[in-house]
């Protein structure tokens, strides 16, 4: 969520309890560019949300970069590769997030040394399955945060899964960036979602246009749910519109902030860009990725 109280707490003296929370909070900064709800995310750096994604025909490589408004500061990058590999889809992930331009100051606003780093990496495995209309995933991932001098590692595992119920309901749950069998873990969650398509026909010179209508939850993180609404118009494989309104809690209250992605096919590329509206008057983040199909 963007908010900018996690970066209060994440430089007082308490960090060296909080530092996995903290890292995690970077990359729910990056999963605010996500123009859906994130267990429906699509694409192979989605697999990051929800592993329980689509198995390729061969395999696919995906990079994403992530870069949020001066006001924040933060930035990352994000990479997928994933193959057809023992009846599934093997795959193997590596992402960043930082938070640059912090300095330390005494008793004016004026810097008094060199930059604090405030950084987290995440790598891993992730592998899917399908049966029918059901696929389900699973991703090993070693997580690293470094705030100032201090680090803290950890490993998580999660599990998604994705079912389609004819050609018109899409449901989809996983959880993300799990230690502990715990619902109070602020350094983790677990996402829900439902897709209904409304519509399908032809529209504009495409044969199979449709809309799809899509709700879902983030919650068991030991603080209120966020509600997520959107939609998504899509033209064949080539072209699609993505638009999401997020009602998020943060540390003090409710706010409400939207996100828009645009999914360009072009052949065995697809090109995709997101931008969120912001929040707090803190300006929006947006991401740019492109995904190659190997043939």
């Amino acid at each position: 969520m963007q908010r900018i109280g996690w970066l209060a707490v994440a430089l007082l003296p308490a960090t060296l309890v909080a530092q996995q929370e903290a890292g995690t909070e970077l990359w729910r900064l990056a999963a605010t560019t996500i123009p859906a709800p994130p267990a429906l995310a699509r694409g192979a750096v989605a697999v990051l949300w929800n592993p329980a994604q689509p198995l390729p025909a061969h395999g696919t490589v995906a990079v994403d970069a992530i870069e949020t408004p001066a006001t924040i500061g933060a930035s990352g990058v994000l990479a997928v590769a994933r193959v057809r590999a023992a009846g599934g889809a093997l795959g193997f992930l590596y992402g960043r997030m930082e938070l640059g331009d912090l300095v330390r100051t005494t008793v004016s606003p004026d810097p008094t040394g060199g930059a604090i780093p405030f950084y987290t990496e995440t790598a891993g495995v992730t592998y899917a399955h399908g049966t029918g209309a059901t696929i389900v995933g699973a991703s090993a991932l070693w997580h690293d945060t470094k705030i100032d001098g201090q680090r803290a590692s950890r490993v998580t595992f999660d599990v998604g899964v994705a079912r389609a119920l004819g050609p018109v309901l899409r449901l989809a749950a996983a959880t993300h960036f799990f230690s502990s069998l715990s619902t109070t873990h602020a350094a983790q969650e677990v996402y829900a979602g439902v897709e209904l398509r409304l519509w399908h026909g032809p529209l504009w010179g495409a044969q199979h246009a449709r809309f799809d209508a899509s709700y879902g939850l983030t919650f068991a993180r030991g603080s209120s749910a966020d509600h997520y609404l959107g939609g998504r118009l899509a033209f064949d494989d080539r072209l699609a519109a993505e638009l999401v309104l997020v009602r998020e809690q943060s540390y003090c209250c409710a706010s409400l902030r939207g996100t828009a992605g645009i999914d360009l096919g072009i052949g065995r590329y697809r090109l995709r860009l997101a931008r969120d509206t912001g929040a707090e008057n803190l300006g929006s983040a947006f991401r740019v990725g492109i995904e190659a199909r190997l043939q």
